[in-house]
């Protein structure tokens, strides 16, 4: 079992910025979200900030939950790719800086400490930004057309993070 509170980024370079600058401590659940398929878009592999978490010694004190991907060279206490991803309306995109975070591996159980009703109160809060809802802050990096358009038509990780074209309305 771990538990530990959230620390929240809205993508790998955030999370290794704040992994290099000392604000992630032993303990922390470290949550990269908004890099899956549509979110990333592309699913980014997380190797950046397991790699660091190692070098400072926080590999086997932090757990890392993404909606991301992992290589074979990930180590520690690694979890993802979460499905649906945040990008998607997943629960990761709910989470909270400082929220319990309980993962049970034996019981194949990942856990926030939040009523039902809170996490409601979060979903229905999320979508009542409208068009900005499930979607990452502006990024640095640049994304291509390929890209934008992949993330448009992106099926979740759970399901192969495929191209779906979606079926033209019937028009009468």
């Amino acid at each position: 079992m771990f538990s530990g509170p959230a620390k929240i980024f809205e993508g790998q370079d955030e999370a290794v910025d704040a992994i290099l600058n000392n604000e992630v401590k032993a303990g922390d659940v470290v949550l990269i979200r908004y890099e899956g398929p549509k979110g990333g878009p592309g699913m980014q592999e997380m190797l950046y900030p397991t790699s660091y978490l190692k070098s400072k010694g926080l590999g086997k004190k932090c757990a890392l939950i993404t909606d991301g991907r992992f290589s074979g060279g990930t180590s520690g206490l690694s979890i993802g790719p979460i499905s649906p991803e945040a990008a998607s309306g997943g629960n990761l995109a709910l989470v909270e800086d400082g929220d319990l975070i309980n993962i049970d591996i034996p019981k194949r159980s990942i856990d926030v400490d939040l009523l039902p009703e809170e996490i409601e109160q979060r979903r229905l809060a999320m979508q009542g930004r409208g068009s900005k809802a499930w979607k990452p802050k502006v990024r640095q990096r640049v994304v291509s057309e390929a890209l934008q358009a992949y993330a448009l038509m992106a099926t979740s990780a759970s399901d192969g993070a495929v191209r779906v074209v979606p079926k033209e309305q019937d028009h009468e």
